[in-house]
């Protein structure tokens, strides 16, 4: 079983690999929590479980060109870890270009991501 750490330092080799997806199909817990700052009808924002966590993510992509994308971490704490991720990306459907800084803060239990938080600011 992995320590808090290393499934830490897995998720962002994946991510700095753009294999977002195989880390939520190895890393998360079945039973994991994804928590974003806003929700809306479509989109809620906190959603169960890696089928929804995993549509999510596949959603992300769908909808943006990512131009750019970066992560630094992790930064461990006890059973959890911050990761930092920076985005340059455009909304395919209104062409519109930003960019974003976000954290995410994950809670590890037996080897396995049980909760994703994150915060972001658009600037």
């Amino acid at each position: 079983m992995m320590t808090t750490l290393e499934v830490g330092k897995r998720l962002v080799e994946l991510c700095r690999q753009g294999k977002n997806l195989h880390a939520v199909e190895t890393l998360y817990s079945p039973d994991i929590v994804s928590v974003e700052p806003a929700g809306g009808p479509d989109m809620p924002a906190e959603m169960k479980g890696t089928k929804a966590v995993l549509g999510k993510n596949q959603w992300w992509f769908d909808a943006h060109e990512v131009h750019a994308a970066s992560c630094d971490g992790p930064y461990p704490h006890g059973d959890r870890f911050a990761v930092k991720f920076q985005f340059d990306a455009t909304v395919k459907e209104t062409k519109k270009r930003f960019k974003m800084d976000e954290v995410g803060l994950y809670t590890v239990k037996d080897g396995k991501i049980v909760r994703e938080e994150f915060f972001y600011d658009m600037a």
